[in-house]
């Protein structure tokens, strides 16, 4: 079958792509912005990718669409489709009939954590010699790609409270029918498209609903808004995660306080000590999640640890990009003010009193609408110095969060940004690039300047 994709760039659908020509469909996609990593990601893979939509780039008659969210009516290879009569479908509506049928699906959701935590469930599963499929909005580096079809009965997914499509308005999730189910968390974000938290909470109930008796539900102990959803009716075994100091069934006790080793217990007994690449209690939380999943399926958890112990992380979280005697530059998809805050919370406490320099581009749609204004504000306070960038189209001033923090600049250009950090990355500086897209190609530009290690 050929299958093209529109949106094929984005990180879920360019993993439709691949496990589309991994069952040896003929695939190709059109997007707007083609960018790294996923635009090389595919092009490694032989997929054709065409920049921009067009009506033109449907020329072969495709014998199916799959059209991204991303996508609406006006755009010109949409009204090409439906002109045209071509088959269209979503991707989790295909993915779910031709991929997740008679699995048994393990998804991460939540507002946060879900790329790191799938692909650390992920590499559990290999480690243990499963070939899981899997999807995952990221390229985890354990891996060198974000999806794979598998050929055993296990597939990981990310699970995305996003919408489908502009024909299918239900989060993605709902589709996919796991057997195991992580909640790692519930904040409101997606401002675009949900009204208010209660919207989000709505559709996570939908997906408790759909997760069978037999099965199981891992979540946060201590996450309030999860807890409201889960007492609207849980039909489903719920094993808690937390800290040694509640008693949650899953917990974990910090041995180093940057979150780079820490005890792991099960029911109140010791079940190992993971020591890892990663930092931050918030990868601690991610971690104990994938060792509960994985012990769903048979895993046990000392298994799961010493997989850990070898677990690369993704990229693009916490990327080390360069790296001199002077300064260490590390690339961050964070974008949520609770990300960003405790990704600065791990990094403080790994580097200590050496400088931080948090660079952010309010890219998100959240963002981009103005809220979390306060919170983007006081989720910058372990940076010595916040830059964030406000580009031309931006819906709102950024001097606004001036009246909120005091290490805080504004900047209105990337060469503005180029300047500040060349003058103030000094001795032992870490420089946080934080961004969901391509930050205007300053990536590259900082790899001339500071020199790639």
């Amino acid at each position: 079958m050929r299958i093209h994709i529109l949106g094929i760039c984005g990180t879920f659908m360019g993993g439709l792509a691949l496990i589309a020509r991994e069952l040896g469909h003929e695939v190709s996609g059109s997007d707007a912005n083609v960018y790294p990593p996923m635009s090389t990601q595919l092009a490694e893979q032989g997929i054709e990718l065409m920049q921009g939509y067009r009506a033109e780039n449907l020329a072969d008659k495709p014998d199916l669409v799959i059209i991204g969210n991303a996508l609406s009516r006006g755009n010109a290879e949409v009204e090409a489709v439906l002109n045209q009569g071509l088959r269209y479908i979503s991707g989790a509506q295909w993915l779910s009939e031709q991929v997740l049928q008679d699995k048994w699906v393990l998804a991460v959701a939540g507002t946060h954590g879900k790329t790191t935590t799938s692909s650390m469930l992920a590499w559990i599963l290999d480690r243990q010699g499963f070939d899981a499929g899997f999807l995952i909005g990221g390229i985890p580096m354990n891996f060198g790609i974000s999806a794979r079809a598998g050929s055993c009965d296990f597939f990981v997914i990310e699970a995305d409270e996003y919408d489908c499509a502009f024909f299918d308005k239900r989060s993605k999730f709902v589709h996919y029918r796991p057997r195991t189910a992580i909640l790692n968390n519930l904040e409101f974000d997606h401002a675009d498209i949900f009204d208010d938290l209660a919207a989000i909470q709505r559709q996570f109930h939908h997906l408790v609903r759909t997760i069978p008796s037999d099965g199981l539900i891992i979540a946060p102990q201590s996450d309030k808004n999860l807890q409201a959803t889960l007492e609207q009716g849980v039909w489903t075994p719920i094993h808690y995660t937390g800290s040694t100091d509640n008693d949650a069934v899953w917990q974990a006790e910090l041995l180093v306080a940057d979150g780079s080793e820490f005890k792991v217990y099960f029911e109140g007994k010791p079940q190992g000590i993971v020591k890892w690449a990663l930092t931050g209690l918030h990868n601690v939380q991610n971690a104990l999640a994938a060792i509960a999943a994985a012990r769903h399926i048979g895993i046990v958890p000392s298994e799961s640890i010493a997989a850990l112990a070898e677990f690369k992380n993704v990229k693009r979280r916490m990327e080390v990009i360069v790296q001199t005697d002077t300064v260490t530059v590390y690339d961050d998809f964070a974008h949520h003010p609770t990300a960003i805050k405790t990704t600065l919370e791990g990094l403080r406490e790994q580097v200590g009193t050496e400088k931080i320099i948090a660079v952010v581009e309010p890219r998100s749609n959240t963002m981009r609408m103005g809220m979390h204004r306060e919170a983007l504000a006081s989720s910058l306070e372990k940076a010595d110095l916040a830059i964030i960038y406000q580009p031309e189209n931006l819906e709102w001033d950024l001097s606004e969060l001036l009246n909120y923090a005091d290490n805080i600049k504004i900047c209105g250009s990337i060469d503005e940004i180029l300047t500040l950090l060349k003058a103030d990355a000094t001795l032992k500086t870490h420089c946080l690039m934080m961004s969901n897209g391509d930050f205007g190609g300053i990536y590259q530009r900082l790899r001339d300047i500071f020199k790639l290690k």
